[in-house]
């Protein structure tokens, strides 16, 4: 039996898993998350019930994703001992200009994704580390890379574009748009669910540590809250979102901040973590009686429903609206919050419906109809992977 691994290693945690890989569609035989948690460490990894099949923590000190990763080859070594590999694919979050379809990884193909760490300072190198981890533990098979901004490339031109000088543009500062394979796979998965919607005009938000929007007409990619960098749009975990630009030069001119310290300020001191002055995790906030708590969620909900209705015009009209992420599948007060007083955008919401963690939370009256889908970013990496390794034979 042949198999094939996923590695999806993020700004602050590494999604992995096993397929079987004997048809068109892999089947996911386990899937896990290893992920830090205060000072320490844990990984768990769970079977396609949903049951709980391993579990470690451990205290960490630098290098989580080099220590995670290491633990998750092991893990599979001794979990699944006669799993013969045949494909190793791993998510990308930027693929540049360059490339617009998941390619298979050679040497060349890695200095142009170095090339492109300073684009997503936070989760290229990451990612690059996992294909090196697979590269050296099973020397020899195919490693595929499947890129987050790939997804995105159908944008038109307004919606690509920043108001600088042309050559900007030609050279490459434009919007790229990410979180692309959750946003492909959503796609296929309404499909399914309501193929009807999925034809027409959709806004997916992806809610979590990492947060965007996508407006989607007929399965692809319009428009999207994130830009040249995963900084640009609703406010995360620990990034800052939407900022007036004249900031950066107010902190540079005025407050001597170096370029150093700006990107720490941006990427990993601001977000829910800078508003709260408490925690990056939403979980947590919600269950804070503090105001300053109360206010990051406060902005987190405007800055989603300002999207929603940027992203409704950007589409001219709207037909559904999909939720995922680990908020936007968990969070159903988030989601009340952002829902409430949008039935002049044609939305109602089922409240009862939305905090049984229904999957359509819509009413039968609202013109919109709001769905609940988690997004399964290894199942996207694993069929790219298959089908591109099956066409290179």
């Amino acid at each position: 039996m042949a198999h094939v691994v996923t590695l999806n290693a993020g700004s602050s945690s590494v999604k992995f898993a096993l397929f079987e890989a004997d048809n068109q569609i892999p089947r996911a035989l386990a899937t896990g998350l290893a992920e830090t948690v205060g000072s320490g460490r844990r990984i768990r990894v769970k079977s396609p019930d949903g049951g709980l099949g391993h579990e470690e923590s451990w205290q960490g000190g630098e290098g989580f994703h080099a220590d995670a990763i290491a633990r998750i080859l092991a893990w599979r070594e001794a979990a699944f001992p006669l799993a013969r590999i045949v494909a190793a694919g791993h998510r990308v979050v930027h693929g540049g200009l360059a490339f617009e379809h998941p390619v298979l990884v050679d040497a060349g193909l890695m200095r142009e994704l170095e090339a492109l760490v300073p684009l997503a300072p936070l989760h290229q190198p990451h990612n690059l580390a996992g294909i090196r981890a697979a590269q050296a533990a099973w020397p020899g098979i195919p490693q595929v890379a499947c890129f987050d901004t790939a997804f995105h490339r159908t944008h038109p031109y307004v919606n690509d574009a920043f108001a600088l000088p042309r050559h900007f543009y030609d050279e490459g500062v434009r919007r790229y748009g990410f979180h692309g394979l959750s946003y492909e796979y959503i796609a296929s998965k309404l499909r399914e669910v309501a193929p009807r919607h999925a034809a027409g005009r959709v806004v997916v938000a992806h809610l979590g540590n990492g947060a965007s929007m996508c407006a989607m007409r007929d399965g692809q990619s319009v428009a999207s809250t994130m830009g040249f960098t995963a900084l640009d749009g609703l406010p995360m975990g620990t990034r800052c979102g939407q900022l007036d630009p004249g900031v950066l030069l107010y902190l540079m001119q005025h407050r001597k901040l170096t370029a150093d310290q700006i990107s720490d300020l941006l990427y990993k001191e601001s977000g829910l973590l800078g508003l709260s002055g408490l925690s990056s995790d939403m979980r947590e906030l919600e269950a804070s009686p503090s105001r300053e708590a109360g206010q990051a969620i406060e902005y987190f909900v405007f800055r989603i429903r300002r999207e929603l209705g940027g992203l409704a015009a950007a589409l001219e009209g709207l037909d559904a609206v999909v939720f995922c992420g680990g908020i936007g599948e968990n969070g159903w007060r988030i989601r009340e919050d952002v829902l409430e007083g949008m039935e002049w955008l044609g939305i109602e919401l089922d409240r009862t419906a939305n905090r049984a963690r229904a999957q359509l939370i819509s009413t039968a009256r609202s013109r919109v109809q709001v769905f609940v889908i988690p997004t399964d970013e290894e199942a996207m990496i694993a069929r790219h992977t298959l089908r591109l390794v099956q066409q290179a034979r």
